[in-house]
């Protein structure tokens, strides 16, 4: 049994930094994206909102300021504050604001719902005769900041100036990430957790998230994040064609509707030159839930392996990589099963007989450099990388710090996937919003689970 659990650790560990190998290296070889000509385009923001008040009036204050052309579509999903009103101020002024106004029992029912009312919205509003290939749908969270340059980002020759494109997803960036006292008037620790969360987020999207979608650009399975992806609303009428309406009801919206984006045999693109900026969370419990839900709609994706496997749309590559995605939550249970119990079994037998803890010291010493070089070393290396390629301007032993940071980050991702098997396992699937930095009552608040 124990020669069992060995090899299968070692299996997955030497899987592990295979990938972490094919993520890096198209990463650190990205070539730029050249800009494109915006006017080539009609362009339509949705920003789903739900009790916003705090954000929204800035949100479409930026959108319309840095994108005049734009088009902006306030999603209000029946909101207890005056996030409505606000948005409705803005509408009666500029015929580029509109308010796509839900009600309950109808509204609250999740993001993808929310998305698909003002995409029937935008359908009615449209004159019939529109190119409706040319026109470019993009969702924007309310706490959402997008880069100046994003539509000429995106109206690039490789992304939606190539008719095969039907979507592409911007890169993401933690506007708060240097914020060093994220609760004021508590204690200095409180601070500097909440400070060290807000830039591991920072680095975990700059560096990793976006090294996946390095990956993901030559095997052509790049994933939509639910803030800063842009999709051509005929690819839209696509997937609403094929699947009733273009967005479904997994918790991970974003990522289903990229895999229907490709499933319909369009092309996503990941660009890097352009980004979002959004909240992080200083706050550990509010991380875990927002994390939860992400993992559960990881899981509830799997559901499309068999059809991707059927598709003629994914070569091999890119099979391999997204069924190694979608199953990745699997495997990261089964792995920490095996580690666990491999280091139970040797930690009682150290008990019985302490020799045997450390064994041939010349043994233990491989041990130590073979855990090293498996689980520290591939989180520690984005450290000096997110350095170099993000803060230039810290200095080298920060980035090692920041390095050895991630490395410890990471592990509050097993307490997020088992919480999401427990959630997938009694059909708990209703979820509320995470609350903003900005609200008053914000200080260790979680979303409360339904």
């Amino acid at each position: 049994m124990l020669a069992l659990l060995n090899a299968l650790t070692t299996l997955l560990a030497v899987m592990f930094i295979a990938y972490v190998l094919f993520i890096l290296i198209p990463f650190l070889r990205h070539k730029p994206t050249q800009p494109g000509d915006v006017e080539d385009f009609e362009w339509h923001y949705f920003i789903p909102c739900r009790d916003e008040e705090v954000v929204i009036a800035e949100t479409i204050t930026r959108a319309r300021t840095d994108f005049p052309h734009a088009h902006v579509w306030v999603i209000d999903d029946d909101s207890d504050d005056d996030t409505s009103f606000i948005a409705n101020r803005f509408a009666a002024d500029d015929d580029h604001v509109h308010v796509v106004q839900r009600l309950r029992p109808h509204a609250r029912t999740g993001k993808g719902d929310a998305l698909n009312a003002a995409y029937k919205q935008l359908h009615a509003w449209l004159p019939t005769d529109a190119d409706r290939s040319r026109i470019i749908v993009g969702v924007v969270d309310a706490d959402g900041e997008m880069a100046p340059n994003a539509l000429e980002i995106v109206s690039s020759a490789t992304v939606f100036g190539d008719p095969k494109v039907g979507a592409a997803q911007t890169a993401v960036w933690m506007k708060n990430r240097g914020d060093k006292n994220p609760y004021p008037g508590k204690g200095r620790l409180v601070n500097w957790f909440g400070s060290y969360l807000l830039r591991m987020q920072d680095l975990e999207f700059r560096t990793v998230i976006a090294a996946m979608q390095s990956l993901r650009t030559k095997t052509g399975t790049v994933g939509l994040g639910g803030n800063g992806q842009f999709t051509r609303l005929s690819v839209l009428d696509a997937i609403g064609a094929q699947y009733g309406e273009p967005w479904h009801g997994a918790l991970l919206e974003d990522y289903e509707l990229g895999l229907h984006v490709l499933l319909a045999g369009y092309e996503n693109r990941h660009v890097y030159e352009t980004h979002v900026s959004q909240e992080a969370l200083p706050d550990i419990r509010r991380l875990i839930t927002q994390r939860t839900r992400w993992a559960q709609g990881n899981i509830q994706c799997v559901k499309y392996i068999p059809e991707i496997v059927r598709s003629p749309k994914f070569d091999a590559g890119g099979l391999i990589e997204i069924c190694y995605y979608l199953v990745l939550p699997f495997i990261q249970v089964i792995g920490l099963i095996a580690a666990v119990t491999l280091f139970a079994t040797r930690l009682a037998s150290g008990i019985t007989d302490p020799a045997t803890l450390i064994g041939n010291p010349v043994a233990f010493g491989g041990l130590i450099a073979l855990v090293f070089t498996f689980s520290i070393a591939p989180f520690a290396m984005w450290g000096p990388i997110y350095r170099r390629k993000c803060e230039p301007g810290a200095g080298f032993w920060t980035g090692v710090a920041w390095g050895f940071g991630s490395w410890l980050y990471v592990y509050y991702m097993y307490v997020c996937i088992f919480r999401a098997f427990w959630r997938v396992v009694f059909r708990k699937s209703g979820w509320a919003k995470t609350r903003r930095n900005a609200e008053a009552h914000v200080a260790g608040a979680i979303a409360i689970e339904v």
